[in-house]
């Protein structure tokens, strides 16, 4: 007696019935279950627990540029190797691994835009680009956005997430703490806003030189913020860090930061801090 056909009514025998990789995608927070198109069309944001996940510099341009549109600097600028660095694998090789995944050149990407009608200068850091590494490239095109909107009289709002200064440049890389931060001064002494907004992680050289040096410092929820890690550090110190150590909570409560901000009322809130700053026109009309 033949074995009974298991197999479903007009079903080829070499056909699979399967779910595409991706097509769903499991929460960071609550641990639940939601499709892929879900999490995009909420911004990274899951939608049951509100847990923040990252979002691409292509995700930031849609949800805080008005249109989506930015007219971008210096785009052309891309690393060289001055240290002819190899750690397992030549420098270059890992900066053309990196922008053939990304699109981008490096790990900032900066131009002019509007946010709800207000012209400012933006700035947002590529995680995916070598953990949004500060090089010497990342640290001109941050001096440069600060520079030029200071001779424009643009409000500056610049998105931080970076591991810290790029091992691979070494010296030339710490280096860019101390220009970057130059060029934030003279930002200040032109009378012009900036705006400084903290992702998971801002870390490193980031977070020691420029990340707080906002006239407002707006952090996103749970996001890990500090010079080094929490385990780094306990192994240094040798003790057990406070619960909630370097998050944006704990930054938030010791006076370290002015404000958390959910990424979905991120818009709202910045373009509203622009307008009490007067970032919206040149130095003399403010004043």
């Amino acid at each position: 007696m033949p074995w009974p056909d298991k197999k479903p009514a007009g079903l080829d025998a070499h056909e699979k019935t399967s779910i595409g990789k991706g097509v769903f995608r499991k929460c960071d927070g609550c641990g639940e279950t939601l499709t892929a198109e879900a999490f995009e069309a909420n911004f990274e944001v899951c939608t049951l627990c509100g847990q923040h996940h990252k979002l691409g510099a292509p995700g930031w341009r849609r949800l805080l540029l008005d249109d989506g549109e930015l007219e971008e600097w210096d785009a052309h600028l891309e690393p060289t190797d001055p240290l002819r660095f190899a750690d397992g694998k030549p420098y270059p090789a890992r900066v053309t691994s990196s922008q053939k995944s990304t699109g981008a050149k490096e790990a900032i990407e900066i131009g002019r835009a509007k946010m709800n009608g207000i012209p400012f200068a933006y700035g947002a850091f590529v995680f995916a680009f070598m953990g949004g590494s500060m090089g010497s490239v990342v640290g001109e095109k941050i001096a440069r956005l600060f520079e030029r909107a200071a001779e424009r009289h643009l409000p500056v709002v610049l998105l931080q997430a970076s591991g810290g200064a790029r091992m691979q440049e070494g010296i030339l890389s710490l280096m860019q703490m101390a220009k970057t931060v130059s060029a934030r001064e003279r930002l200040r002494d032109a009378g012009v806003p900036f705006v400084s907004v903290l992702l998971h992680p801002t870390t490193g050289g980031v977070a020691a030189s420029f990340a707080f040096l906002g006239d407002v410092n707006i952090a996103e929820p749970k996001a890990l913020v500090g010079f080094a890690g929490p385990r780094v550090i306990e192994t240094t110190i040798r003790q057990t860090l406070p619960e909630g150590f370097q998050r944006s909570e704990f930054l938030l409560e010791h006076g370290m930061i002015d404000r958390i901000t959910g990424r979905l009322e991120m818009k709202a809130e910045i373009s509203t801090i622009l307008r009490h700053l007067g970032g919206h026109g040149p130095r003399s009309a403010r004043a």
